[in-house]
Order: C-alpha cells, then structure tokens, then sequence
C-alpha cells in the first residue's frame, strides 16, 4: 500500500453546523478512506472489510486517522481531537461506523488519557495525548503483580525518591501488549508504613531503558498479548508523577473505570481485532452462512431467535455505557456504571462467542495448519471464543466488581476486614 494522504484535522468545531461536520466527514472518508475499504464496508461489514484489509496495512494508514481528530472528536483540539460536542460527536461515529475504523492504541486512549485528564498537569496533557492519539507512542498498564490480582491495593513493586527521579522495582503480570508499548501506566509503592491504599503513586514509565525485562506469555489462542515485566532499578522522573505522592489509589481509579468500560465494550473478545461488534458479528455470520448454503445460518430459526435475544442483551449494554460517557462529560467521576456495563458484557461476550462457535459447525473444530504456527488458518470466530474467556477476569474480575455494585450501588456492607487501618508492611500477603 502507497503512503496514506496526507490530509490534516478537518476545519470543524464545536459552533459548526451538524450538516457541515457530516459533510466535512463524507468529503474526508471519499479522500483518505481506501476504496476497497470504502466498498467492502458497504457491501458485507465488518467481516468484508477484513478479507481486504490486514493489520499491517491498517497501521501504516492510521497516521492520516490520526491526524484527522476522528479519532477523538470530543478531545480539545491540542489534545488531537475536534471538540466537538457530544451528540455530534455521536452522529460522526455513526457516519464512520460502517468502515469499521477502530482506534489503534487502546490502552493510550481508554487507559492512560483518563487518569490524565482527571489528574494529570496541562504540561502531562499536552506531552502524552497527542502521540496517543496519533499511535506514535503505545501504552500499557503496570498494574497486577503475581500476588497482588484482585487486592490490587497489596502490590509490593517499590519507587524510591533519588532526586528529581524515582527508582522503581518489583515485577508485573498480565500486562497486555507491553512486548510493543513505549510507556505504561505504573502503580507503585512509596510508603509501607501506612494503609496500602494511602502509600501508593501512579507513574506514567518509559519502558525503553534499561532495567526493564519483558518476558511474553503465550495464550490459549496461541497469540502472545500478555506479558510479565520485571523493573530492576528502572527510572521514572518526578515530572511523569500524576497526581500528589501517596494519592496514586485515588488516580487509578480513573484508569480502572476507563479499562471496565473499554472491555465492556461489544465484541470484546479480543481488543486488539479490528473487527465486527458483538452481536452485529453475529447477524453478519448468519447471513453469510445462508448465503453458503449451510443449515446454521439466518435460515434456522434456532439460531435467528439466539441471534436476536444476544442482540437485544447487547443494546441493553450499550445504553449502560451511553450513561457512563453522559457522566463524564458532565464532568462528573466515573460511577459504578463501569462495573455494571464490564458484569453484563463479559458474560455476555462469552455467550455470544460461543454462539458464533456453534453455528460454524464443524469448521470450528478443524482447520488447515496453514504456515505451521500454532492455530493456523484458525477461524476468526475460534480466536474470538477463545480469547472470550478472559472476559470475566480483565479489567476486574466479575467477583470483584459485584462486589463493587452490592457495596456502591446496593448499599451494601463491605466484608470485615480485620487488618483495616493496619500499615502495608504489617499486613499479611501472599
């Protein structure tokens, strides 16, 4: 593929008429989009678009994405985006949805930009979110460590005051994508002699330096997107501190709420796919095995009712992340909407996974070794069930965040806890 155009952030703002932002966004796609993108979102969604275009091919176009403010339109224009309000942002994402164009740098956008925004210096602002935008600079989360998984708030990785820097050290795991990120969000420790949550900071690390080790972790779908990371003596200076000293609980809650929310999100079952949303995917699988000629598609009234009951569920969690972004910007806290929206759609996913799974038939349990890694020419469907089972652990178990309802939203008591009030180091760990 040639290099993508080199077209600038369209000349629209928030006092612009609604017909001349979707008109500057129709002249923009006619310009920039590819062509073949352009005609297989037409004519088969999602699931057309990816037979025409790869990954790689995706990349190298998105700096003109990037560029645009498409991808953030309600950002301030020097954070990337088009400040556009609200609900003209909503009808832009509905003028783009059938190119399926997903945002590269989920864990930049979802991720570190909240904890930002809400925490961070204009100075932070202005550094980081601009390169997220433009996937000049990928992020990932330095959060869970090997003993420290659902009581986030006991993790023992340690950052130590040396001048103008801190030195940081301990060990991470399960951080997604961190074998291709630039900089991480951290969490760590700098006072043991106060209640864990009241000792901790929240880091924004380079990770290309030395004293950081990324070793990857191969899932079961063969793909490597976990990874532990060990810090021995790594830097980060004081200037890449969000928020006070010993207040890093309070960030990443910003951050926690952002990742429920992102894998709350429709067709969660891996969030690295460009691909087809949730049920929508399935609809598109049912037509196009009808088409095929197959017994499981459209045609069954079996699987057209399954089809349809998911796709209702899925409108319902839709309308739950609607009021989570209402709130923000309202310039209200995240809320335990979050925690709702990840509960429904992680169960959700699985069942609508499976589902897809299912009416494959017996294509979803044999396929060619095509160039002899491990799955091979997997179907897409298969990756996406398998992947699917991380949906009620990522981003907060479903225990955890039930917990989160019944204490936030149910009013509920929180369980005893004889340590309560007791400083980190004389709390008992794993």
């Amino acid at each position: 593929m040639s290099a993508p155009p080199t077209v600038g952030r369209l000349a629209v703002g928030p006092d612009s008429p609604l017909d001349e932002v979707l008109a500057a966004v129709r002249d923009w796609v006619h310009d920039v989009v590819p062509r073949t993108w352009v005609e297989a979102g037409r004519r088969g969604g999602a699931a057309a678009i990816r037979k025409v275009r790869p990954r790689a091919e995706y990349e190298a176009w998105y700096p003109a994405f990037g560029a645009s403010g498409l991808v953030v339109p309600t950002w301030p224009v020097a954070y990337g985006g088009l400040d556009l309000l609200g609900d003209v942002a909503r009808r832009v994402e509905e003028e783009l949805r059938p190119y399926n164009l997903g945002r590269l740098n989920p864990l930049g956008l979802n991720l570190a930009a909240p904890a930002l925004f809400a925490h961070g210096t204009e100075e932070q602002r202005l550094r980081f979110l601009p390169p997220i935008v433009r996937n000049e600079e990928t992020w990932c989360q330095l959060f869970s460590e090997p003993g420290s998984g659902s009581d986030l708030a006991s993790l023992a990785t340690r950052a130590e005051r040396d001048g103008d820097e801190w030195v940081i050290t301990g060990q991470k795991v399960w951080t997604t994508w961190a074998h291709v990120s630039s900089f991480a969000v951290l969490l760590a420790r700098t006072d043991p002699d106060v209640p864990k949550r009241a000792g901790i900071t929240y880091f924004l690390i380079d990770l290309r330096q030395p004293g950081v080790d990324i070793r990857p972790l191969r899932h079961i779908g063969g793909e490597v997107d976990f990874n532990e990371v060990f810090l021995d003596q790594a830097r980060v200076p004081d200037a890449q501190r969000v928020g006070d000293v010993g207040a890093g609980w309070k960030v990443a809650n910003a951050t926690l709420s952002g990742e429920r929310q992102m894998v709350s999100g429709s067709g969660s079952g891996g969030v690295d796919r460009i691909g087809g949303s949730g049920a929508d995917s399935l609809v598109q699988l049912a037509v196009r095995l009808d088409a095929e000629g197959k017994p499981a598609g459209w045609g069954n009234p079996v699987h057209r009712d399954e089809v349809l009951r998911l796709w209702c569920e899925e409108r319902v969690r839709e309308w739950t992340n609607l009021r989570v972004r209402a709130r923000a910007r309202a310039g209200r806290p995240p809320g335990p909407e979050s925690s709702i929206g990840k509960v429904h759609q992680g169960e959700l996913n699985q069942r609508i996974q499976a589902l897809a799974v299912n009416m494959l038939g017996a294509d979803a349990i044999a396929w060619a070794r095509g160039d002899g890694s491990w799955g091979g020419s997997m179907p897409y469907e298969v990756r996406g069930m398998l992947r699917s089972r991380a949906n009620t652990i990522e981003g907060g178990t479903t225990e955890v965040n039930k917990n989160i309802l019944g204490e936030r939203v149910l009013g509920l008591p929180r369980e005893p806890d004889q340590w309560q009030g007791r400083s980190w180091r004389e709390v008992p760990r794993n």
